[in-house]
């Protein structure tokens, strides 16, 4: 991408102000790559992570960094996919364990967490973050996280399978996915593969979609909270409910039993024409089908283009500063060097394939891969809606999961599941 194309992009995203959380990886996983004891002069920096589908890259940063800073050394851990990975967190600080860096969403875990958090104001990087990026993390005008990137999700599709099917006006509004959907039926295509066991598949970033197309988004969450609003007979929760069953009625079998990893392979071998994901996902695919034709669609509710025809774009995570470590320096090192450094630059927006935080990153669509390029598009054009998941109460989108999931396996209404989410946010507001 050209600087003055990103500059564009910046413009646009002053606007905003989102969040991406629980985002996909590779099932139940914790990764420790601890070794016995630190070296005379040596520091060990704990960063305890979410992000599954980056591993393999932080651990082949961990060696680059030790080699430029052999007193410090990175002990990575891991715990995402389908794992709970905030009730790991709080396990590992009751237990005297608390990491040195740890992941963090911003909105309602900053204020969680904030008493845990060293204020990253005064770090040379901060300057340099894109505005939306750094709002999750900011509270009265204290950066506490340095924001890891900027990503997006709706239905990654085939454009081959399209093609194929004879789709040649993409799908902007609910009557144009179903067209879309009984054309690439028709073609002996499954149009979509879902991953349905993963429940911040839904309760995260799905559900965030029917939160997106309120009126007045922060309005109606104020009114959640203080009971005043309610999912219950809400149009666009019933509409979202509809979309869901679309894509159950046109989809894979056994969807509740698919996991990530399972989806991002049928796609990626050409078994399914679409799949709720986002840019996350470009490095499993390219792993398994390099250079595939793909792009991005919106998660459209009604027949409203210019309402519904959105993707979401927002903040996976935010890197955070335990207050408290003794090694709370070395971990500032560290962060500094992540978005600094070439190498770690180059990992950001190469390896990773993430939309860059910082207008310092540059990147290509080349870079990027078409995941992020297609959701770069959407920016520009201002078809972007913010994640809302960061705004919900602590533990109420793992809730939104299991009620997404029991409606989705059909042992409940579309009345009864809104009843049952409106008792996960009133239980836990």
């Amino acid at each position: 991408m050209k600087k003055a194309k990103y500059s564009i992009i910046l413009s646009v995203l002053l606007t905003m102000s989102v969040i991406l959380s629980a985002c996909g990886g590779g099932g139940n996983l914790v990764s420790d790559n601890n070794s016995s004891g630190d070296k005379p002069g040596q520091k060990t920096v704990t960063i305890f992570q979410f992000k599954t589908e980056i591993v393999e890259g932080l651990n082949e940063l961990k060696v680059e960094f030790e080699k430029e800073h052999p007193d410090i050394k990175l002990d990575i851990q891991t715990v995402g996919g389908g794992a709970d990975y905030d009730a790991a967190l709080k396990t590992k600080f009751a237990s005297g364990d608390a990491p040195d860096i740890f992941s963090n969403n911003g909105y309602a875990k900053l204020d969680m967490w904030q008493e845990k958090l060293e204020d990253l104001s005064d770090q040379p990087w901060v300057k340099d973050l894109v505005p939306l990026a750094a709002e999750a993390i900011t509270k009265d005008d204290k950066v506490y996280g340095l924001p890891l990137d900027l990503e997006g999700f709706g239905y990654v599709y085939n454009k081959d399978l399209f093609a194929k099917a004879g789709i040649t006006t993409l799908p902007k509004t609910y009557s144009e996915l179903e067209a879309a959907a009984k054309k690439l039926q028709a073609a002996g295509i499954t149009p979509f593969a879902n991953a349905y066991q993963e429940w911040w598949l839904v309760g995260s970033q799905g559900i965030s979609v029917a939160f997106a197309n309120q009126d007045n988004v922060d309005g109606f969450i104020k009114g959640l909270n203080e009971g005043t609003s309610s999912i219950v007979g809400n149009e666009q929760f019933a509409n979202w409910a509809k979309l869901m069953k679309l894509t159950l009625d046109y989809g894979n079998k056994n969807p509740l039993t698919t996991d990530y990893n399972t989806q991002v392979t049928m796609f990626a071998n050409g078994e399914a024409a679409m799949m709720q994901e986002g840019n996350w996902a470009q490095t499993m695919i390219d792993g398994i089908t390099p250079n595939m034709n793909i792009g991005i669609l919106p998660m459209p509710l009604s027949d409203d283009a210019a309402k519904t025809g959105k993707v979401t774009i927002g903040v996976p995570v935010n890197l955070v500063v335990n207050k408290d470590s003794d090694a709370k320096e070395e971990a500032k090192i560290f962060l500094n060097w992540l978005v600094t450094s070439d190498i770690g630059k180059e990992y950001l927006v190469k390896k990773f394939k993430f939309i860059p935080a910082m207008t310092t990153i540059q990147a290509t669509p080349e870079d990027m891969g078409p995941i992020a390029t297609d959701l770069v598009k959407y920016v520009e054009e201002g078809n972007i809606f913010a994640h809302q998941a960061g705004k919900f109460p602590d533990g109420v989108a793992q809730e939104f999961g299991s009620a997404i999931q029991q409606y989705l396996a059909g042992k409940s209404d579309v009345e009864s599941w809104q009843k049952n989410m409106q008792a996960a946010w009133d239980k836990l507001k």
